[in-house]
């Protein structure tokens, strides 16, 4: 059977400040065309990606300032209104289905372009469960800053910050630096991507797993850590059962447990997901006890204002530590005493690009790519599209039309 010849276009990403990820690497697409002789892939040209203009030429890849001639258009963070394409197949992350407002007229151009939106946000299997995301590199140098902060509040070692790193080797080779006192006492919570990003740098250091009763119950002459689920530190109101399906479908019927484990951790990271009807996590009063331990957060979550009371604002690559103090409830020098330092950056995959796109691209080309350049049997990409190129939401994101129309 002759296929319809597609043509796949990489876009340059316009956000400032630059991104450096891209969504697919040279050797990918390279791949990409081998797997698919339907299909050809162009570059436009950037200045600021991972991988330069030459690398995508060197693997026969045709860079080139005009993508009118693709019909699948393909790009990490949201696209510059100015710079969408009508009647074209765009893949971003759009950050629309929440109702950012922020991103309100650029959900407007996408409809008014007759643009079929498929966002990677909202790409799932039949189970629901996602099946493309930055999230196990926002765990692997979210967890790696973290142990950075550590080491700077209590003076420890020093690691250099990951984005200068060139590539993950180099920040594997930097954690042998840490070193910990045998009293460090460690709370890591969540799993998916994120969690499981984490647990990779977790595993490459010298720290003994135990579990949640052990870490609140036993004394260890070893630096230890424990990986929370969510019945860890949520429980049911009604002092029923956890049941785990029921506490996503309904989190305002439970309470955190969570304050229990405060006079022991001496760093929390958090990689949860949370919504925002359930119990914070821990809140400002929690963090006034005098039992309270907790001196660095690594934030990899990063809900502002949220179920993480000291998590006041995000933090820049550039920047990426700040002091919560518990007493006045303000922001305070992350290196004073009693002053919880918090690691909050919310864009924490780009400080590795080579290494996130990488992974990125092998989700693309494994989850997604089968669908939307063959046959979308399992409906992923029906699903994950927001609108159609009628100019049209689709059914399943038709609650965004009073977003559309500026009422919510």
């Amino acid at each position: 059977m002759t296929r319809k010849q597609l043509n796949i276009g990489l876009v340059r990403e316009g956000k400032v400040p630059p991104d450096k990820r891209v969504p697919l690497t040279p050797e990918q697409c390279q791949r990409l065309e081998a797997m698919y002789p339907h299909v050809k892939v162009y570059v436009q040209p950037s200045s600021v990606r991972a991988y330069n203009d030459d690398e995508y030429r060197a693997k026969g890849i045709e860079v080139r300032e005009d993508l009118s001639v693709c019909d699948i258009l393909l790009g990490v963070k949201e696209v510059n209104i100015e710079d969408l394409i009508p009647e074209k197949k765009y893949l971003f992350f759009s950050h629309t289905f929440k109702k950012q407002p922020y991103n309100r007229d650029l959900l407007r151009a996408i409809i008014a372009k007759r643009i079929q939106l498929i966002d990677y946000e909202v790409l799932k299997n039949r189970e629901n469960k996602r099946v493309i995301g930055f999230g196990r590199y926002a765990g692997i140098v979210g967890c790696y800053n973290g142990f950075l902060a550590y080491g700077k509040k209590h003076g420890l070692y020093d690691l250099k910050p990951a984005h200068l790193c060139p590539d993950r080797k180099e920040v594997e080779k930097e954690l042998r630096k840490v070193v910990l006192p045998p009293s460090t006492r460690i709370v890591l919570a969540g799993y998916g991507r994120v969690g499981h990003g984490a647990r990779e740098i977790m595993d490459l250091l010298p720290i003994t797993e135990v579990s949640p009763d052990e870490f609140l119950s036993d004394t260890f002459d070893k630096p230890v850590f424990t990986h929370l689920e969510a019945e860890d530190y949520y429980a049911p109101r009604d002092g029923s059962e956890f049941v785990k399906s029921d506490f996503y479908t309904n989190p305002g019927t439970y309470k955190s447990t969570f304050s229990r484990y405060l006079p022991y951790v001496d760093m929390y990271i958090p990689c949860h997901y949370w919504n925002a009807k359930a119990d914070f996590i821990f809140t400002r009063d929690d963090l006034k006890k005098e039992d309270t331990r907790l001196s660095v957060v690594a934030d990899i979550s990063c809900d502002i204002d949220g179920p993480v009371a000291c998590t006041i604002r995000p933090s820049k690559i550039s920047d990426p530590i700040y002091g919560y103090n518990p007493v006045t409830e303000q922001e305070d020098d992350f290196m004073n005493e009693g002053v919880i330092a918090v690691m909050a950056v919310d864009n924490l995959p780009c400080e590795l690009p080579l290494d996130a796109s990488e992974d990125f691209g092998n989700e693309l080309i494994k989850e997604v790519l089968p669908s939307l350049l063959m046959e979308d049997r399992d409906e992923i990409i029906a699903r994950g599209s927001q609108t159609t190129m009628n100019g049209n939401l689709t059914e399943s994101f038709a609650y965004l039309e009073a977003y559309l129309e500026g009422k919510e």
